[in-house]
């Protein structure tokens, strides 16, 4: 598929088959983050994979509550990829300090967005999520104390009947110029 196929038909997916993803998919999805740019290439992150079902279903009901359900549909990902923010090299974070910018939140960003689109191409499905108890996750995965989860990610196949749903975007007109704001 050209780039702008695989682009339009990455979504975000909230119901997974009961199927296990491959050792060798999760890899090619690693290589993504690992190849990903960063600033003065810092690779400021450590991307843990969690795919050990009894381990998985604890860091996905750390998503959720009985008050903010709407991540209860990780339950049923088989894998999530936790995306810890690392410190970045010290020349990145004089230029992230003068420039006033967070460049470990952009690459982890460009990573976050490669990784979505290496898993459409190998057929699985995604969604990222910002929504999740942070403490929680952090003692479930031996999470340093002073480090920080930028995202989550779940990551599955697809239902049979899952529906490509049309993107509603703004207007290029709305989001886009040439030459001026």
């Amino acid at each position: 598929m050209t780039f702008q196929e695989l682009i339009l038909k990455r979504q975000s997916v909230r119901r997974y088959q009961d199927k296990p993803v491959e050792r060798s998919k999760l890899e090619l999805l690693i290589d993504a983050v690992r190849i990903s740019p960063s600033a003065c290439n810092s690779q400021p992150w450590k991307l843990i994979i969690v795919d050990n079902p009894e381990l998985k279903g604890q860091v996905a009901k750390a998503t959720f509550s009985k008050t903010m359900a709407f991540n209860k549909f990780t339950v049923e990902a088989p894998v999530i990829a936790v995306f810890v923010i690392e410190k970045p090299r010290l020349v990145a974070q004089i230029g992230g300090s003068l420039k006033n910018r967070e460049f470990p939140l952009i690459d982890i960003g460009i990573a976050a967005g490669l990784f979505c689109l290496q898993a459409t191409e190998l057929g699985l499905g995604t969604c990222m999520i910002g929504w999740f108890n942070e403490k929680k996750v952090k003692k479930l995965l031996n999470i340093p104390p002073k480090k920080r989860i930028g995202l989550l990610i779940s990551v599955g196949y697809e239902p049979i009947d899952y529906k490509q749903r049309q993107k509603i975007r703004k207007p290029k007109e709305e989001m886009s110029s040439f030459n001026s704001y």
